[in-house]
């Protein structure tokens, strides 16, 4: 599937909401009336396959199962996994000889993965194949020589796991044009660009921009490293804001592409607010309001989705209606050794390790 939403279809997509959109006119004062759902919104494929991996490991091997890192940002699917009996930990300290060890889905460095295996954890990599693929890139190139320039957030998770392939401060972090001018490669003749999947797409392609007027050389990614459930959310955003008086986008705080989504409703000049469940709306957002928009952030259940929807009804809302939009079909497979059948809840293939192996 096309990670990117062309000029063309777009257009049709607003098309068709314009055909199928809310006839009602928001009018000053009236109160809370209709809540139009974002498509596509909520979990993407990489989140599916990174929870699915903890909960198989723990149908597997049973409980504990130790995660590095929250397995994907958000509130109520960690809890739910520790209920499960997954314990979330930061440093492999806290691990025991001989557990099993989930990486997270933002993945870890170098030295965390081998750490990881020299200490004999039996290990499965929950790291999101899209993330896995600049990790991939960052390797080959680096072999060959190149610098590179992330775009990315410090801090988080993910950047930290993608700077931390290489070992030699070879990869220059950029968290805005401002600081495009301040890296200092130590050259540009062998220079690569890459990004953290879950930047705001316009935002990132301002700051390649500026990275491609200083260094024209730069390589860029043969295809951008931004997810494509990460595009397709802001794209539904661009089209769901003009039609709405409000944006709530449910995710939690740590979720960069929950974050990015209330950011662009704001950019659009529409009020948005972020919320980690139904309990954090409050009532005076919605004064003078009538249409509400409604998405989720990449790891953000739909049950939260449903649990705000049924609080926005309590407040008036009477209609519920779905915007047209791109249907995501990609999936991801587990590492083998999690193969289960559900039929019968077998391995589907015996093997004496975990794909990633258990080292001695």
């Amino acid at each position: 599937m096309n990670s990117s939403l062309s000029s063309a279809a777009l257009g049709a997509i607003t098309e068709v909401m314009q055909e199928n959109a809310m006839t009602d006119v928001a009018v000053p004062g009236q109160g809370l009336d209709s809540i139009l759902l974002a498509e596509p919104r909520g979990f993407c494929a990489g989140v599916d396959r990174a929870i699915e991996i903890v909960e198989r490991a723990l149908q597997k091997f049973g409980r504990p199962i130790y995660v590095r890192h929250e397995i994907v940002h958000n509130t109520y699917v960690v809890n739910d996994l520790k209920a499960k009996g997954a314990i979330f930990i930061e440093a492999l300290d806290d691990v025991p000889v001989g557990a099993t060890l989930v990486f997270s889905a933002h993945g870890v460095s170098r030295a965390i993965q081998l750490e990881a295996q020299a200490r004999g954890f039996q290990i499965f990599d929950a790291t999101c194949p899209l993330v896995s693929k600049v990790h991939v890139e960052v390797a080959k190139l680096h072999k060959e020589g190149f610098e590179f320039i992330m775009i990315g957030h410090k801090g988080h998770p993910e950047v930290e796991g993608t700077v931390g392939q290489v070992d030699d401060g070879s990869i220059h972090l950029v968290e805005d044009v401002a600081d495009v001018a301040r890296i200092t490669p130590k050259q540009t003749a062998k220079l690569a660009l890459v990004t953290q999947t879950t930047l705001s797409v316009d935002d990132a392609a301002e700051i390649s921009a500026a990275v491609i007027a200083r260094f024209p050389q730069v390589r860029a990614p043969k295809q951008q490293d931004i997810c494509y459930a990460t595009q397709n959310r802001q794209d539904a955003i661009k089209i769901l804001s003009p039609q709405v008086d409000i944006v709530i986008v449910v995710g939690s705080p740590t979720s960069s592409n929950s974050n990015r989504l209330a950011e662009l409703a704001r950019k659009l000049g529409v009020t948005s607010y972020m919320v980690d469940s139904a309990d954090e709306l409050k009532t005076e957002w919605f004064e003078g309001k009538s249409r509400v928009g409604l998405t989720a952030g990449a790891s953000a259940p739909e049950i939260l989705v449903r649990q705000v929807i049924d609080r926005l009804r309590a407040l008036g809302a009477v209609s519920v209606q779905k915007m047209a939009g791109i249907e995501e079909t990609i999936k991801f497979p587990l590492p083998k050794g999690l193969k289960i059948d559900p039929a019968t809840g077998l391995e589907i293939e015996v093997r004496k390790a975990p794909e990633t192996g258990r080292t001695a």
